[in-house]
């Protein structure tokens, strides 16, 4: 079966609704913190949550829905997502909304991995990272309009209201995936004892733990860049929203490189170059502040390695495991928000140790540590060839 015309733009519109609601905090730590009466780095710890949850619940619920038409679960975890965002605007104290954010993980947690399911089915095999490029298309391009407006919003009208307009976005993307998603759609039904061995598999955990160890050295930064660039560059609203439209526009411009890299050159290539440029572009964030034009060219620089991973470690575990795509997908996607839980702690610790200005040589050590993973990890692979 070939992908219906419509499907990957449908799966790219709903990702892009899970990328503004699970990111959209970056852009609004200070006025949260405001809100309740913490620091940004307490603040922080909201991501931490809503990425851990991420990482527990996802795995789990594609393999307990692993029989259920793909149709009815995007459409399901969609509708879930949004009323989670929902009670997140309407949350009266700072326990809600971690308790709020857990659900909202959840429908993430099912919707992520199993848009990327589908189009990697539903695609040819020298086509499948462009595919996939193309679906978490709508993730990046949260990143060029969801977390920059939402911040907007946040510093506007209040970060209340942020959440609202999450929920909002998500309820004409919910009948759409129910029009135009195949019914009865379903590959490789997957089920708890599959997770189990999948999780038993140790080479194929180490290359899905990669995608951990590589962007908890981005979220070192990330997590903390709105309240980095207010002390260090003085920033406010305009000039925070700003250089988070240069992020999130060389997020996509990363996206869709790195699966046609991928595609050309192999995963593992793309995979070490990206590592090892992470390792020499973070230090620069501790020597801010820096000239606009400067500030710009690293910002867009940094992003195009973050976002350019994405397709190509999808094709990389994949490969290892085929049979088991939903599961490996699914643990990659709990990775994903592995390592932003495991950057923002690591951030909230240099931070309380050295200031906002360790981020960069802090984020930088983990950027080593990627490299020498996905070496050790690539080097399991070629001896059980």
């Amino acid at each position: 079966m070939s992908a219906p015309k419509r499907l990957i733009p449908v799966l790219s519109a709903a990702n892009f609704v899970i990328g503004m609601g699970a990111f959209v905090l970056i852009g609004m730590l200070t006025p949260v913190g405001q809100d309740f009466g913490i620091d940004p780095g307490r603040t922080g710890w909201l991501m931490t949550t809503y990425a851990l949850a991420y990482a527990v619940l996802s795995p789990l619920l594609v393999s307990l829905t692993g029989s259920i038409g793909r149709r009815r679960v995007l459409a399901y975890a969609l509708t879930g997502f949004a009323v989670a965002n929902l009670l997140s605007a309407l949350a009266p104290t700072e326990l809600t909304l971690h308790l709020t954010r857990i659900l909202a993980a959840a429908g993430a947690g099912l919707l992520t991995p199993v848009s990327a399911s589908v189009a990697a089915g539903l695609s040819a095999p020298e086509r499948r990272g462009k595919a996939l490029a193309a679906v978490v298309f709508g993730l990046t391009l949260a990143q060029v309009l969801g977390v920059p407006a939402g911040s907007f919003i946040a510093y506007t009208f209040g970060w209340r209201a942020a959440f609202v307009v999450v929920a909002l976005l998500a309820v004409p993307i919910v009948p759409l995936i129910w029009r135009i998603v195949p019914s009865g759609l379903a590959f490789q039904t997957v089920t708890l004892p599959e997770l189990g061995r999948t999780l038993r598999d140790g080479r194929t955990m180490l290359a899905v733990a990669f995608t951990a160890t590589y962007l908890a050295s981005a979220y070192v930064v990330y997590t903390y860049l709105a309240p980095l660039l207010e002390q260090t560059m003085g920033y406010g609203r305009n000039g925070i929203t700003a250089v988070l439209l240069v992020f999130g526009a060389a997020a996509v411009i990363g996206n869709l490189a790195g699966g046609a890299v991928a595609d050309r050159i192999g995963s593992f290539r793309t995979l070490l170059g990206l590592a090892v440029g992470q390792a020499v572009v973070l230090p620069l964030f501790s020597l801010m502040p820096l000239p606009g034009p400067l500030l710009v060219v690293l910002i867009a620089g940094w992003s195009l390695l973050v976002w350019s991973m994405i397709a190509g470690q999808q094709m990389r575990i994949i490969a290892l495991r085929p049979a088991a795509a939903p599961i490996v997908l699914a643990l990659n996607a709990a990775a994903i928000y592995i390592g932003a839980a495991a950057g923002s702690a690591i951030g909230s610790a240099i931070i309380a140790m050295g200031g906002m200005r360790a981020l960069g040589v802090g984020g930088s050590a983990v950027a080593v540590v990627a490299t020498v993973h996905i070496l050790w990890s690539e080097r399991l692979n070629r001896k059980s060839a």
